[in-house]
């Protein structure tokens, strides 16, 4: 059996962000060591459900997409990051606990750019250390901590990511961000739909108007009990307000 759904992108991130916290590597991180949330625009919606407390999640934003004729409210990166040790939040930076974190311990960080296939995640990194990809990405690897991608199929690309980089990266005339393919664990719609329902999901389609933009058509394959809580998951994701 299956049904096709369609979900928004504001829809996507809060189903990724309700699938996550469930997942069973960050539960066994939560129960006994380390999470760190940093910046983010799906970030900010996965600290709404570890913490339970809605924020002002334009002000957990770095780098971002914006039309040029943009006038809307101020987005920046003002806001706190999100830190807990066996669920208790401490008063630190993402960055600033890495030294102490340690096998089975998470990081998340979103991407630009994803390749599901390929299982490839890429960042734009403006930065010239790479910014919280370069801070992170040494210590996530050298500790085992499990580097993670919430990210959604919005940022789907058919490029292989690691031949794109080359090609920016090796242009010394280059102008603009450079592009790093980033090791870690991937997290979409995907895989939230099956840690929360069990159902199997396949993207089919992509885009919308009127507020639809950048939205995704899935095809949900499972049991009748399967596709039934999938149903009433996603109908409790459809009065979520666009980002801004």
């Amino acid at each position: 059996m299956h049904q096709l759904v369609s979900l928004t992108v504001a829809e996507s991130k809060r189903l990724i962000a309700k699938g996550i916290v469930r997942w069973e590597v960050v539960r066994h991180a939560l129960d006994h060591g380390i999470v760190a949330v940093g910046s983010g625009t799906t970030n900010g919606y996965i600290i709404e459900e570890l913490t339970g407390q809605p924020f002002d999640k334009k002000s957990l934003v770095t780098g971002r997409t914006l039309p040029a004729n943009y006038n809307g409210p101020k987005i920046s990166y003002s806001g706190s990051d999100l830190v807990l040790r066996k669920g208790e939040r401490l008063a630190v930076a993402a960055k600033e606990i890495l030294e102490e974190m340690g096998p089975g311990d998470v990081f998340m960080k979103g991407a630009n750019a994803l390749n599901y296939e390929r299982r490839q995640a890429g960042v734009l990194i403006g930065h010239p250390t790479g910014g919280n990809v370069g801070m992170a990405i040494g210590p996530c690897v050298g500790r085992r901590i499990r580097f993670v991608h919430p990210v959604g199929l919005e940022k789907s690309v058919s490029t292989d990511l690691v031949e794109a980089a080359a090609m920016i990266n090796r242009d010394p005339a280059g102008k603009g961000c450079t592009l790093w393919v980033v090791p870690g664990d991937i997290f979409t719609e995907i895989e939230a739909l099956d840690v929360l329902t069990g159902v199997r999901a396949v993207q089919v389609g992509a885009g919308g108007i009127g507020g639809a933009e950048g939205a995704v058509w899935l095809a949900l394959f499972g049991t009748a009990k399967q596709l039934a809580a999938a149903e009433e998951l996603l109908a409790g994701l459809r009065n979520e307000p666009p980002f801004v």
